[in-house]
């Protein structure tokens, strides 16, 4: 089983409910290692001067900043260090959207949130009101020591984070040399632009992930398992990794005060401190109030 890549807390308005960050993706790629033909033994790749051709130890490597052709601007570890993104535990949803509004060309990589333990209940909560209105919450956090803008939103039984580009990733559709303007104005006749719709009608199925496969990938799988069957080679048996355990939710959470408070407000948590809720626990009917010190020897003395 997928272990969690973060743990930390899903907050919108005045609530928080823990979930853990597992991945929305596998990797079915076949990597390859360089060997040496005559002993098959593996190649490794060190860090070699490309002028003197000796080797470079770890502690004389710096990263540096190419703004021309060979030429370089060391950056010093402690300014990177210094310019990095304060870690939070905190996915702080700042906006809900029209889901469908947003440009797919934002959407990078996959993710499934799940709720810890006893937080069911915010989870689904958030779940069923972004099925029902259709929105989807757009998102901060930080994984290792870079900042993500991301979207939040439901499929199926789950609330999925699919992380986003910033819009100066993106190339401005802009920049390249594109026919502009309508189809008449490139001699695109009306009767070319039926048949067209024809066609595309014709060809129209419902959208079913499952008939897709890298055919290629396939045929490479056979190719390696057949070349290690030759060679008498055994794969390892797998081990079940053990799921990890988010820590369990010790308060009951009064949704319905925090989601009153959230609209009369209009604030949001901070996501500093861990993503503690900022709304302080109200002590449980009938149980007793302790007395300070200091009322109590104050009383003594007085009898």
């Amino acid at each position: 089983m997928a272990r969690p890549i973060w743990n930390g807390t899903l907050s919108f308005g005045l609530l928080q409910v823990p979930v853990q960050l597992m991945p929305g993706e596998r990797s079915v790629d076949l990597h390859f290692r360089l060997l040496d033909r005559r002993t098959k033994d593996p190649i490794r790749y060190e860090r070699v001067n490309s002028e003197t051709g000796e080797e470079v130890p770890w502690k004389e490597v710096v990263k540096a900043y190419e703004y021309a052709k060979g030429s370089y601007a060391v950056v010093d570890e402690k300014d990177l260090k210094a310019a990095a993104p304060e870690s939070t535990e905190t996915i702080d949803v700042e906006a809900f959207v029209d889901a469908e509004a947003v440009d797919p060309r934002y959407f990078e990589k996959p993710y499934v949130l799940v709720p810890g333990k006893r937080a069911e209940k915010g989870y689904v909560l958030l779940r069923e009101t972004l099925k029902k209105t259709g929105k989807a919450g757009i998102a901060r956090l930080v994984i290792r020591t870079r900042q993500y803008l991301a979207m939040v939103k439901p499929h199926d039984d789950a609330l999925v984070v699919l992380l986003m580009r910033f819009p100066q990733e993106l190339v401005d559709v802009d920049d390249y040399a594109l026919p502009k303007g309508t189809s008449t104005a490139h001699r695109v006749t009306a009767r070319e632009v039926d048949m067209a719709g024809k066609l595309v009608e014709s060809m129209s199925v419902d959208f079913k992930p499952a008939d897709y496969r890298d055919d290629f990938r396939a045929k490479l799988r056979r190719i390696v398992e057949a070349s290690v069957k030759k060679s008498g080679g055994r794969k390892p048996r797998e081990r079940a990794a053990k799921p990890a355990e988010a820590e369990p939710a010790t308060n009951v959470v009064d949704f319905m005060s925090l989601l009153e408070k959230s609209l009369s407000t209009g604030k949001r948590t901070a996501a500093a401190g861990g993503g503690k809720p900022a709304a302080k626990k109200k002590p449980a009917r009938g149980a007793a109030k302790k007395k300070s010190p200091t009322k109590t020897t104050r009383r003594r003395k007085a009898g």
